[in-house]
Order: C-alpha cells, then sequence, then structure tokens
C-alpha cells in the first residue's frame, strides 16, 4: 500500500495511447513499483487490450471509486468515463468525439490529484487539432493543466536519462519567444529547473542556461538579450545560492550537459531544447520503416500536481497496428514514481504522501 498510485490518461483514442498504456501495463515489474489506474473509456481500452495486446488473458477492470480498484496484474484498472461510442471510433483520423474524450480524461485525472486520491499523473498523447475540435482551445496538455489547477508560474521539462531541458516558452511562434527572454522570467525558469533537480534527489543541481543566439551573443555583437535579459537572471540566481552557469552557447550547452557537466539546461525556446532530446531519444530504423526507441519524458514543472508524459503525439498513421512503442510512456510512469516518492508533506493538512490511502472514494 505504499507504492503510489498513478493516474494514466487514456489519451486520444483515435491515436496510439490506448495501445502504448495496455502494452505498458502488461510490462513485467511495473505493478511492483506502482498502482496505475487508467482514466478513460473501458470499453476502448478492452477495444484496445483485445486488437493491440496481442494477448488473450487482458483483463480490463471497470471503477468509478479508487477503493474499487484491484491493483493487479494482468488485470488493468479503469475509471470508466463513458465517454467514447465504439462503433464510431475513427482510427488514425482527427476526431471530435476523440477529442472530447482526450480532454475529459485530462480533466477528471486532474481532479483526482487536485483532491489527493491519485500521487501523480501521467499522461498519453492527445491530438491538438481534435481537442480544439470538440470546444477545448489549448495548444497541449501543459496548458490546461496551468488552466484547471490554476497555476501561473510553470514550464515543460524534457528528460532523456539524466540529459534534462526546461524551457523559457513553448508553443509560441519563434518570433515570439525571442520577445519573451526577460530577465523575470529566464529567472522564473531557473528557480524551477533548480527545485525539479531537487525533487529528483539531486541535492546540489547543476544549472546550464543557454544563450538565444549564436555563440549566446558574443558579448552584444549578435544580440542583445544575453547581456540585457539573461546575465542579469543567472546573477540573480547566484546570489540566492542557485549553481546556475551560463549563458552558454546553445550549439555546446547539451553536449556538455550530456556529458555531465550539468544536471539541466534552460533553453530559451521550443526546438532550442526539443530538438536534441529528439534526437538522442527517437531512434528510426530506415531498413525495417519504423522508430526503434521513442524514448523521453515531458514534466510540467510549477504545478501542485506531479504531472509526468509521453514526449510524442498521437502517431495516427501506425495507431491500433500493434506496432507503437510504449518505451516513452515506461519512461514517464519511472519519473512519476520517482517524484511521488520525493514529494514533500501536502498542505491542507493531508499529511504524508500515501496517509490518504483509499478513504477518499472519489
Amino acid at each position: 500500500m505504499n507504492k503510489p498510485i498513478l493516474g494514466i490518461t487514456m489519451g486520444d483514442p483515435s491515436g496510439c495511447g490506448p495501445e502504448i498504456t495496455i502494452k505498458a501495463l502488461l510490462t513485467d515489474g511495473i505493478y511492483e513499483k506502482c498502482r496505475p489506474l487508467v482514466v478513460g473509456d473501458a470499453a476502448v481500452m478492452e477495444k484496445a487490450a483485445k486488437e493491440t495486446s496481442g494477448r488473450s488473458d487482458v483483463k480490463i477492470h471497470a471503477v468509478t471509486s479508487i477503493k474499487d480498484c484491484l491493483f493487479k496484474s494482468g488485470t488493468i484498472d479503469v475509471y470508466d468515463l463513458h465517454c467514447v461510442d465504439t462503433t464510431r471510433l475513427q482510427i488514425g483520423r482527427v476526431d471530435r468525439m476523440s477529442g472530447e474524450a482526450a480532454f475529459l480524461s485530462v480533466k477528471k485525472v486532474i481532479e483526482l490529484a487536485m483532491a489527493g486520491v491519485i500521487d501523480a499523473t501521467i499522461t498519453t498523447p492527445l491530438n491538438k487539432e481534435a481537442l480544439n475540435a470538440a470546444g477545448h482551445h489549448y495548444s497541449g496538455h501543459t496548458e490546461i493543466y496551468a488552466d484547471l489547477t490554476d497555476t501561473k508560474q510553470y514550464s515543460m521539462m524534457l528528460a532523456d536519462g539524466d540529459l534534462r531541458v526546461v524551457h523559457v516558452s513553448t508553443h509560441v511562434s519563434l518570433r515570439e519567444a525571442c520577445d519573451r527572454v526577460k530577465k523575470a522570467r529566464v529567472l522564473q525558469v531557473i528557480e524551477l529547473a533548480d527545485s525539479a533537480c531537487k525533487s529528483l534527489g539531486i541535492a546540489s543541481p547543476r544549472i546550464a542556461v543557454a544563450g538565444l543566439n549564436p555563440h549566446a551573443g558574443e558579448n552584444g555583437m549578435f544580440g542583445s538579450e544575453e547581456t540585457d535579459e539573461i546575465v542579469p537572471a543567472i546573477a540573480e540566481a547566484k546570489a540566492k545560492g542557485i549553481n546556475a552557469g551560463g549563458p552558454i552557447p546553445p550549439d555546446t550547452v547539451f553536449a556538455k550537459a550530456r556529458g555531465g557537466m550539468y544536471d539541466i539546461v534552460v533553453a530559451m525556446y521550443h526546438d532550442q531544447g526539443h530538438i536534441p532530446l529528439k534526437v538522442l531519444g527517437f531512434q528510426y530504423d530506415k531498413q525495417r520503416g519504423k522508430w526503434n526507441a521513442v524514448n523521453g519524458v515531458n514534466i510540467t514543472l510549477g504545478l501542485p500536481i506531479i504531472r509526468s508524459s509521453v514526449d510524442h503525439g498521437t502517431a495516427f498513421g501506425h495507431a491500433w497496428q500493434g506496432s507503437a512503442s510504449e518505451s516513452s510512456l515506461l519512461n514517464a510512469i519511472d519519473y512519476g514514481v520517482r517524484l511521488a516518492l520525493n514529494q514533500q508533506p501536502r498542505p491542507e493538512g493531508r499529511g504524508m504522501l500515501f496517509s490518504r490511502g483509499i478513504a477518499f472514494g472519489v
């Protein structure tokens, strides 16, 4: 009973989410480290288990309360939202019903975490076009979480092994991303990076702050953002006792971090951080015509709850064919467990992690 309860969203049912969730929860050792609960539609998960797992012994156990979960290997507990008509489910296509189902899964898992019923949330892919077609105008999971938890200061962290990257900005145009490189925001993300590493058990994090411009600006020759905004943010972080260094040229900072010089990199915009992580974690085999590995974890920092996620999309072109890789989801589960076990005492008098057991019954 001292293993963390993880709420895992079904994701967009037209995509690979149900398939990789089934595969991940059939992996040896998962139930030895956590108590997983899928949040979504039991009928969809039943269909995915039959069509994609390659096993006939998988059992889907629909529940509407944590206290009814079995948490037993070979039996997958599903918090059933009854949100999909499987007779109308369109595989591999943008569909409003699937977008609505994905949103409802995320909304419910956030509610369960905010109520203290589960210890961490793990998200599988949703499709942004389907999400917006369903009337939910968000650019992704991160923005949904921020809105529904009323979080104003947050950032995305990507991780693959010991390479970690946190972003000053994410889902905005490149032109706007440059405008968002301001001292206050850079300092805020440095602080989030420091806190995240400590939550992972790194006692004295070493933080590398990337530059925005080529060669980190060359003292103003190629842009003034470093001298005007990034350097002052680093100086203030150091004054607060944070071990932050930089600005470091973007073309070398990730190699240094991967080599062990730093525990985390503060990237200035979406692609600056995403590209090196995905070059490392995504491995495509041209001869086999498939991905050998799709690794990497997406973690939202600054939330009042834990959110870890896969770092890939819905893979509509390969959905429900039995070929989707669960490796990124397994990594996300590992990070969720690690963060939950390092979680501090909860506010509002709820005590330490795990003290609530199954009493809430939400």
